[in-house]
Order: structure tokens, then sequence, then C-alpha cells
């Protein structure tokens, strides 16, 4: 009887595990295939992957999460459940892709595009001055979701002072997306 208990217990948490945990957060193998950007989860031919949660909220298969007007068909928009600012959104593409460390010069009209998106949905909800927004990705492993994620956040000079440590512009851990030259800074040097 003892042994059926441990077994079944065994067999339980092994499941939660590849499920991603009871809080939704990955498990070790997805925390470390989103800290090395890896190809492991990246979704299948179609560029779904029904184990990340921005894929199931692109394709509206998450309730609790409103998607935000958007103009472009392969991006979505939402809030940020932790919002750091007043307004705070994530801007992700519908098809599934690796975080900001799989990013390639062939990606800059995917991320104009998405910071595009960001621009706009600020305006919808009444924010206009651009020259105190704050867009970039978090760099691995400090990017809890390995699904590409664009943060806008609005008004930066209204960042908490732990907001402003986690979206500091530059720092090792977040990668600010320039609106001027769209340049990434990847600790020193540019792509």
């Amino acid at each position: 009887l003892k042994k059926k208990k441990i077994d079944r217990f065994r067999s339980a948490c092994s499941r939660r595990e590849e499920a991603g945990g009871a809080s939704g957060a990955p498990g070790a193998a997805g925390a470390a295939a989103a800290a090395e950007g890896s190809e492991a989860g990246n979704g299948d031919r179609d560029g779904y992957d029904g184990k990340c949660v921005f894929c199931r909220i692109a394709r509206r298969e998450e309730p609790g999460t409103a998607l935000l007007p958007c103009e472009d068909e392969d991006l979505v928009c939402f809030r940020d459940i932790k919002p750091g600012a007043p307004h705070h959104y994530l801007v992700v593409p519908v098809k599934h892709m690796g975080n900001c460390k799989t990013l390639k010069s062939e990606h800059i009209p995917l991320v104009r595009r998405m910071m595009e998106v960001g621009k706009a949905v600020l305006q919808k909800n009444n924010f206009n001055d651009l020259n105190d927004v704050r867009m970039g990705f978090h760099w691995p492993p400090f990017c809890s979701i390995a699904h590409l994620h664009l943060h806008v956040l609005a008004p930066a000079s209204q960042l908490g002072f732990l907001s402003r440590i986690y979206y500091r512009i530059n720092s090792y851990w977040f990668i600010t997306v320039s609106a001027t030259q769209l340049s990434f800074t990847f600790v020193g040097f540019h792509l």
C-alpha cells in the first residue's frame, strides 16, 4: 500500500512539472529552456506550443486575459499581470518564438512592428507622451516565459523603486529597445 502511494505521488509530481507546476510557472525543464533560449518548447510547425501561456493567450484560450485592440494580425497585446507602471502592456507574436536571445537582424521588422503596436495601444489608452516610455525585453534567465514579449511601460518617469531596477535601461537583465534607432543593446554591443 505504501509503495502504491509513493508511485502515485511520483506520477502526480512528474505530471505537475510537465504541466508547469501549480503556479503556472515553467517546470525545471521549461526554466532551463527559457534561460538558454533553446529550441526546446518552440512549438510545432504552425508556431503553437500548448504548454506556453503566451501561445494560449494569443489563441484566446486563456479567458482571464483580455486582448487589447491590435491592428497587426501577427501580434497580440495585453496588460501585464504584475504591472510595473500605470500603463504596462506586453506585445507578443501570435506564433511561438523563443526569447530575445534568439533575435537576429532579420527580426528587426518584427520588433519594429511590436514597438508600433505598443505605441498605438498607449495612445488608445490616452497616453501620448511617447518620450516617457520604456520598451524592452528581459534577457535570460531573467525572463519567466520563453516566448518573445516586448514590455511597454509608461510613464517611465513614474516607475516605482523596484520597477526602476527591474526595468533598468540596458542592464544585464533588461534590454531596452530604442524607438529612435531601433538598436538592441546587449551589454555593450549592438545587433
